[in-house]
């Protein structure tokens, strides 16, 4: 009953690295039964988000025997040559791996300490395999564990206390460039969970104008009422290119959506009025050649540094805490593990 996890983060992947291993839903539960069809794995686990990419697993062997296999497996998987993954991934057995996921859980792991996100998508991704047969009692036992270390930090620590999400860095570095933003106008690509914060964090700061653009237009139709904005039709970008000062990004797209030929046709007709783009996709939404245009900055969320640093100042005195219900659970998981062990011993 040995657990292994491989994967990347922000911290050992830059995004260029980080897109190319992402996983969509589909691929998730692909790659699952792939792995439980070689028997590389017996349980499996892919959680994967715009920061990490991770794979949970029980193998039916050693830990350690199985990891080359799973970093191998990845690197087919997702057509990455071997050498460029390799440098990028991490490999945790047992309590490290256990430990690794209840951080995650916590906030602990995340680039903005404390974000709001994470549990969310910890708990996603645990339903997710759950319901498709892919997990057993090892894996249900320790999600169930790092959904409980979540629940606990956020309740019992101020770090839940008004916790910062990539949405909200993303805004506050719009700002940092152009001052208020009350006199400016905001194109939102997307319209799920991160497009839905990024609105509302643009209304809270008071922007002048608001559009929305999304493949289903109904969506993006509720989205815009929620915040009294209005709506573009995908793919007009003419239309929706010429009035933004700021766009901020979130579509799952395996291309990016904002080509280099669109917005340097936009900047013509705009006058090469300056243009700030945010992209919090991965993979990217926007070609990288994009930067390259005169007046166009643009970020992703590699580029959220210097506020990922204040929000870990700001929230560093309430990491011991948050580190002491980490590993207490650490404890009572592992202490249920060998008492199941011994049983079947």
């Amino acid at each position: 009953m040995e657990i292994v996890l491989v994967g990347l983060n922000h911290r050992t992947a830059p995004v260029e690295v980080r897109e190319k291993v992402s996983f969509t839903a589909e691929q998730a539960q692909r790659a699952s039964e792939e792995l439980r069809a070689r028997g590389i794995l017996e349980e499996t686990l892919v959680l994967s988000t715009c920061n990490r990419s991770e794979v949970y697993g029980v193998p039916p062997e050693s830990s350690h025997e199985c990891a080359p296999g799973l970093s191998i497996f990845l690197s087919e998987f997702h057509s990455v040559r071997p050498d460029i993954l390799s440098v990028s991934l991490y490999h945790h057995y047992d309590r490290e791996a256990v430990k690794h996921l209840f951080r995650v859980a916590a906030g602990l792991d995340s680039m903005l300490l404390g974000e709001a996100e994470i549990l969310g998508q910890v708990r996603e991704a645990y339903r997710f395999a759950h319901e498709r047969g892919a997990t057993g009692p090892v894996l249900n036992r320790l999600f169930q564990g790092a959904l409980e270390v979540g629940k606990r930090v956020r309740t019992e620590t101020e770090l839940g206390t008004r916790p910062m999400s990539v949405a909200a860095a993303g805004v506050k570095l719009a700002e940092r460039i152009f001052g208020k933003l009350n006199e400016r106008k905001a194109l939102v690509l997307g319209a799920g969970t991160i497009s839905e914060q990024v609105v509302s964090q643009l209304r809270d700061r008071g922007i002048a104008q608001l559009h929305v653009m999304n493949r289903s237009r109904d969506r993006a139709e509720e989205l815009a009422k929620q915040f009294s904005g209005k709506v573009v039709d995908w793919g007009e970008w003419d239309t929706a290119l010429q009035s933004p000062d700021v766009v901020v990004s979130s579509v799952s797209a395996d291309e990016p959506v904002l080509r280099r030929d669109i917005v340097e046709r936009a900047m013509a007709a705009r006058g090469n009025r300056a243009l700030f783009l945010m992209d919090l996709g991965v993979p990217r939404n926007i070609d990288p050649r994009v930067a390259e245009l005169y007046n166009v900055y643009v970020y992703d969320t590699d580029d959220l540094s210097d506020i990922v640093q204040q929000n870990r100042n700001a929230r560093a005195s309430e990491v011991p805490r948050a580190q002491g219900i980490v590993d207490e659970h650490v404890t009572k998981f592992l202490s249920w593990q060998a008492s199941v062990e011994l049983v079947d011993g």
